[in-house]
């Protein structure tokens, strides 16, 4: 594994979200949703997650997430994808969202 400076890990902006909205994307190769997340101070952003394995639509409203906020927009599947939520690859290869155990302000920066 390959070690960082702590100056390049606190280069990379990871917030709390709480999920607005989640709808699937229709234009996606792979089955993913897009969301709407709510980041406080940052703002409303929008992100396509293939997170269809585990969660429907209606499990991820209110849900509080984990976003890397400092990447560049990428287009995914005809989609402006403004941040990443994060998660952790499980046994069978899908995708396991990373989560806290209580309410966080959305908007608030991993310590």
């Amino acid at each position: 594994m390959q070690q960082i400076e702590w100056q390049d890990f606190q280069q990379v902006e990871l917030r709390v979200g709480t999920v607005l909205s989640a709808v699937i994307n229709e234009k996606a190769l792979k089955p993913a949703y897009v969301l709407q997340i709510d980041l406080g101070e940052l703002g409303m952003k929008q992100s396509s997650a293939q997170l269809t394995a585990h969660y429907q639509c209606a499990q991820l409203i209110g849900r509080q997430v984990l976003c890397v906020c400092n990447f560049a927009a990428k287009r995914v599947a005809g989609v402006r994808s403004e941040v990443l939520v994060t998660g952790v690859h499980d046994a069978d290869n899908k995708v396991v969202l990373a989560s806290f155990d209580k309410p966080l302000p959305n908007g608030a920066r991993l310590a």
